[in-house]
């Protein structure tokens, strides 16, 4: 597998977005420079599913990204996506990494260092950190210290990702964690221009330090 690039992160939300304008909406968001991207659905069927998730392929494919698939294995195995995010209540990686082999992506939302040594011990190939701030996304959020977020970074070997409500005028309370990359939800998907906001939240991490 090559370097994993997680320095910007979007994580997709459709709700109350047509398919065309949510299509169109990531790949505005690519050409921003978005380098690696999550698909995260959770109320379509397994169909549904599978069917919008072949469409976002064609598109990452085109801008040599990888497609993430949030929780679903079998959505990711079905549409040849490059990985799969598990959170806590999802299937456990060491499981994971034994259906998927070695060459798939496997990354986990991790909440504590003892989380984080687990998920990383287990195959893990990034770390999720958050929230960060409150967010829109989830109904149930469980803010993460800046405290822990940087021990996190500093006791695993992966790259660590900061996530939750995050956005450019909020993210340099993450200067100095050591981080590998942002995540960004919200900070894009309610943006009337995702090219723009992601090309100005990479700046702004740039800027900061906080990415490279």
């Amino acid at each position: 597998m090559k370097k994993l690039d997680t320095s910007l992160y979007f994580i997709t939300d459709s709700t109350g977005c047509d398919e065309y304008s949510f299509l169109e909406k990531i790949e505005s968001a690519l050409n921003g420079g978005v380098t690696i991207l999550q698909l995260r659905e959770k109320n379509k069927t397994t169909r549904e599913y599978i069917n919008l998730a072949e469409k976002v392929h064609k598109i990452t494919v085109k801008y040599n990204v990888p497609l993430i698939i949030d929780d679903r294995i079998d959505v990711a195995m079905a549409v040849n996506a490059e990985g799969v995010h598990l959170g806590q209540d999802d299937m456990p990686i060491d499981t994971a990494r034994k259906i998927l082999g070695d060459n798939m992506i496997i990354g986990a939302t991790t909440k504590t260092t003892q989380q984080a040594a687990q998920a990383c011990k287990n195959g893990a190939d990034y770390l999720g950190v958050g929230a960060i701030y409150p967010t829109t996304t989830k109904v149930k959020t469980v803010l993460t210290s800046v405290d822990t977020l940087k021990a996190i970074c500093e006791s695993v070997s992966i790259p660590v990702n900061a996530i939750g409500g995050l956005n450019k005028d909020n993210i340099h309370i993450l200067k100095g964690t050591g981080i590998s990359g942002i995540c960004a939800v919200s900070a894009i998907m309610k943006s009337s221009n995702a090219q723009t906001a992601a090309e100005e939240l990479k700046t702004a991490a740039e800027g900061l330090g906080i990415i490279k």
